[in-house]
C-alpha cells in the first residue's frame, strides 16, 4: 500500500461534542491509523495515515463531524511520509 498522511485542523464548535471519539470511530471504520486531539485554541487536530481514497473520505467527513458539531472551517496538509502509528488514538 502506498500510504499517505494528512494533517487536518478543524475549527468551529468541535470540542465538547464528541468530535474526537467520533473521529476515532470513523478512522477505524476506514482502516486508518493516527491520532486526534483537542487544541488550546478550541480546534481539533487530526493526523491520519492510510490509503489516499480513505483519507479523502475522512477529510470529507470532517467538514460535518458528529451530530452536535458546528464546523466552520477545515484546513489540511498532505505529507508524503506516512506517520508511524499502529492504531488510531485519542490524545489528551
Amino acid at each position: 500500500m502506498n500510504a499517505k498522511t494528512v494533517k487536518i485542523e478543524v475549527f468551529g464548535k468541535v470540542q465538547g461534542v464528541f468530535y474526537r471519539a467520533s473521529t476515532k470511530e470513523k478512522a477505524i471504520e476506514l482502516g486508518l491509523t493516527g491520532k486526534v486531539k483537542n487544541m488550546n485554541d478550541g480546534s481539533v487536530y487530526i493526523e491520519a495515515t492510510g490509503n489516499r481514497e480513505k483519507l479523502n473520505e475522512l477529510l470529507e467527513w470532517c467538514h460535518t463531524g458528529p451530530k452536535f458539531a458546528d464546523v466552520t472551517s477545515v484546513h489540511n496538509e498532505w505529507i508524503e511520509e506516512p506517520s508511524n502509528y499502529d492504531d488510531f488514538r485519542i490524545e489528551y
